[in-house]
């Protein structure tokens, strides 16, 4: 199954959403940027307590953010996103290393973003089934908010 339409049905079943091309992209920005927003703060914590590697609870993981990893691992025993997903992953430079175990976490956050967007979707308009321009706008402020 490609890669497109294992998202497809990742987004169908968080959030009973349709996704085209143009929000495969939106979606693979948004995961980017939000990975590397949950790394910075990850390397504000480890730096406070002085040591030189992020490690997986320096990174500002909240209940409901680790309540929808799980979920994102249920669905990705089928859907098979893991390798996709930490493809995705692109941090900037920084003088602090990131640890094994925090590396080997990205593509369950990933995931878990994907599942929260789709989600977050259905909290702004529940009637919805193919999102805009407006309503991913509407996600990314959200998220910029909380993460």
């Amino acid at each position: 199954m490609a890669t497109i339409h294992r998202l497809e049905k990742l987004f169908r079943r968080a959030g009973g959403l349709d996704l085209d091309k143009t929000d495969v992209r939106r979606l693979e920005e948004f995961v980017r940027h939000k990975v590397v927003d949950l790394v910075v703060r990850g390397e504000a914590n480890a730096k406070a307590n002085d040591r030189d590697v992020v490690e997986p609870w320096d990174l500002p993981i909240t209940k409901g953010l680790q309540e929808t990893i799980h979920r994102f691992r249920l669905m990705n025993a089928e859907l098979q996103l893991t390798e996709y997903l930490g493809g995705l992953i692109q941090l900037p430079p920084s003088d602090l290393s990131i640890g094994d175990e925090t590396e080997a976490s990205f593509p369950d956050i990933a995931g878990a973003l994907c599942v929260a967007l789709a989600e977050s979707f259905k909290v702004i308009d529940e009637d919805l089934k193919n999102p805009a321009t407006e309503e991913w706008e509407r996600a990314y402020r959200l998220f910029d908010l909380l993460l």
